[in-house]
C-alpha cells in the first residue's frame, strides 16, 4: 500500500466509519420539504407529511441503500399525490443534495454530528432513535 493510498483509506475511515463512534443524536427537527414547496398553490401542505417522513429517515441516517429507499419512498409518495413531474424533480434534488458528506442541515444522517457518512445503525443508535422523546416528536410532526 502506497503512502497516498494509506492516507486516503484512513481519511475515508474517519469520515464514514470512525467519526464520533459514541455521539449523541440531536432531537428530530423537520422543515418539511427543504428548499422545495410543501405542496401546490391550491393545497400548500399537500405533500409536506411525505417530506417529514423523508426527513425522519435522513435525520437518523444509515447505509447508502437506506438512503436510496428513503428517496424512492419520497418520490412514490409525491407520485401518489398525482404530481409525477414534481416527484421526479424532488427525487433528483434529494439524490443530488442529500449526500452525507455535504455540510448541510438536510444531509443524510443530519441528526448525528458531522461528518457521519454512510454506515449501519448500531443497537445503541437505534435506542436513541426510538427513545420516547424522539418517537413522540416524530409522531407529532407526522400527524
Amino acid at each position: 500500500m502506497t503512502p497516498r493510498t494509506l492516507i486516503i483509506t484512513l481519511l475515508a475511515c474517519c469520515l464514514s466509519h470512525c467519526a464520533y463512534p459514541n455521539a449523541n443524536l440531536q432531537p428530530f427537527v423537520s422543515d418539511g420539504c427543504s428548499c422545495f414547496p410543501d405542496g401546490t398553490l391550491a393545497d400548500p401542505q399537500k405533500w409536506r407529511a411525505a417530506c417529514v417522513r423523508h426527513d425522519w429517515a435522513y435525520w437518523q441516517g444509515g447505509t447508502a441503500t437506506d438512503r436510496l429507499k428513503a428517496d424512492r419512498a419520497l418520490r412514490q409518495a409525491l407520485l401518489s399525490k398525482g404530481h409525477p413531474l414534481t416527484a421526479h424533480i424532488a427525487y433528483l434534488g434529494v439524490r443530488a443534495g442529500g449526500h452525507p458528506l455535504l455540510p448541510t442541515p438536510w444531509r443524510w444522517g443530519y441528526g448525528w454530528p458531522y461528518p457521519r457518512g454512510y454506515r449501519s445503525l448500531q443497537k445503541h443508535e437505534h435506542d436513541q432513535i426510538h427513545a420516547d422523546d424522539f418517537s413522540n416528536a416524530i409522531r407529532a410532526e407526522r400527524d
